[in-house]
């Protein structure tokens, strides 16, 4: 990838971040921790990859995008309204009663959204469904999705990795955020699911790992996703949970906490500071 390229997406991926913590700022709720991390990966898919037109959401051979760790919203409302599918000033709305951006990504509310999602596993499993769909209807989209590295604790995650496995779903590239930490704490201490490469590559994937805040990277990586036939691929992405926020990163408690009125022009101050 071109520097000015790389340079382009930093800036964005910077922006996003900001939007993010005023998401989560005005509200006074949500995930900024996790948000953070995926952030890199959601600016190189939005702004980048996908084949997509904000002027027409539902366009039916577009390339699909499903946030399967639904909790980090504020990453996924940021990446849509950066790319123009509704307003920025409408991010200050999040999770306000009367607002249609909930704590949750809702497809029939906001533009952009592909699926609705929330329940841990569920997004990668409606993935599948997608990515089969367009296998059966002869399509030539893409389907992405993007999980939590806490989130594949859950059963169903792999009920999903073996029927993606299954019907050879080659159209199909997951991207697993792996920070380390959830909720409660260290992955490895509240359910140790490494090597987590290792289990995808059981269940029939085409595996790769990267850093995920490096574009080259993840541009190689998703390069690569597409000449792979007859399996799945996953994108295994090593980031820092609160990226680009010194005091967030690789805290567990920033998990799900927004910032007080200090912390948030601390943090405004640093990720401007790298623009």
């Amino acid at each position: 990838m071109e520097q000015a390229k790389i340079a382009e997406l930093q800036k964005k991926a910077i922006q996003i971040r900001l939007d993010i913590l005023e998401e989560v700022f005005s509200a006074s709720s949500g995930h900024p921790g996790g948000s953070m991390s995926i952030a890199d990966v959601l600016t190189y898919l939005y702004f980048h990859e996908l084949r997509i037109d904000p002027k027409n959401p539902k366009w039916e051979d577009r390339d699909r995008f499903v946030l399967s760790k639904g909790h980090t919203a504020p990453g996924l409302y940021a990446a849509l309204a950066e790319r123009g599918f509704f307003p920025t000033e409408d991010l200050k709305t999040f999770r306000r009663v009367d607002s249609y951006l909930q704590g949750h990504p809702d497809m029939k509310g906001v533009p952009g959204v592909d699926m609705s999602s929330g329940s841990l596993g569920l997004g990668i499993s409606t993935a599948c469904g997608m990515a089969l769909s367009g296998k059966i209807y002869n399509k030539d989209y893409r389907v992405y999705t993007a999980l939590g590295d806490g989130e594949i604790a859950e059963g169903q995650v792999w009920e999903a990795a073996m029927f993606a496995s299954h019907y050879k779903l080659d159209n199909l590239c997951a991207f697993v955020d792996f920070n380390g930490l959830q909720i409660d704490g260290a992955i490895t201490d509240v359910m140790n699911s490494t090597p987590i490469d290792e289990k995808f590559e059981a269940f029939g994937w085409h595996v790769i790992v990267i850093d995920g805040h490096d574009f080259n990277q993840i541009e190689k990586a998703v390069e690569e996703a597409k000449t792979v036939k007859g399996k799945p691929t996953m994108i295994l992405c090593k980031t820092v949970k609160g990226k680009g926020v010194s005091f967030m990163e690789n805290k567990a408690g920033w998990h799900g906490k927004a910032p007080n009125a200090e912390e948030y022009e601390q943090a405004v101050k640093e990720l401007k500071a790298q623009l």
